[in-house]
């Protein structure tokens, strides 16, 4: 399958058109996106998958600040880490070779390039994803890649990286020997 027709597919998300809005700020909300996904109301947490995805489809990033936007109202609230997780991925085949898949904790699917690039934020790895907001790579993702990981190239900054599709992302450094990294 040609990478842009697949990728098209994936961009089906459901999000709300936030960059035709420009609503006055109202003020704080008692929201909490946890650093494990979780979005806590009050403390509790939100137990409805629609309502998380409904709020996620409205959500922004301005100046490291997080706000829930409506065409009349702008809500800041709180994000202790990064607003997504990538939680699952596999190998699409594709005109361009294989393209690694990522599918974030409220079900959105994105292919890794350069249009969704895997970055370092807080010195771990994250995912650029819509809006140019951020989710940060879970752990079991991060160790089932580090299985397909690749070494530098002659052209490339040491380290080791994650290739997907024509796509290299450096993900790690060397380990310098006897520093047991």
């Amino acid at each position: 399958m040609r990478l842009e027709e697949l990728q098209k597919q994936l961009e089906q998300q459901h999000r709300a058109p936030t960059e035709n809005w420009s609503p006055a700020f109202c003020g704080d909300l008692d929201i909490t996106i946890e650093a494990n996904g979780d979005w806590l109301y009050e403390g509790g947490v939100i137990k409805r998958m629609p309502l998380v995805r409904l709020f996620a489809s409205v959500l922004v990033q301005e100046e490291g600040e997080y706000f829930l936007v409506t065409p009349v109202e702008k809500i800041r609230i709180q994000v202790v880490d990064l607003p997504f997780l990538i939680t699952q991925w596999n190998k699409v085949d594709s005109d361009q070779g294989p393209v690694l898949q990522v599918e974030t904790n409220i079900g959105e699917r994105y292919l890794l390039g350069e249009e969704y690039p895997v970055v370092t934020e807080k010195e771990l790895p994250a995912v650029r994803i819509r809006d140019d907001l951020l989710a940060r790579v879970h752990r079991n993702v991060y160790y089932q890649w580090a299985e397909i990981l690749d070494t530098h190239r002659a052209n490339e900054a040491p380290g080791y990286y994650l290739e997907s599709g024509a796509s290299r992302f450096k993900i790690s450094e060397l380990a310098e020997k006897g520093r047991g990294k």
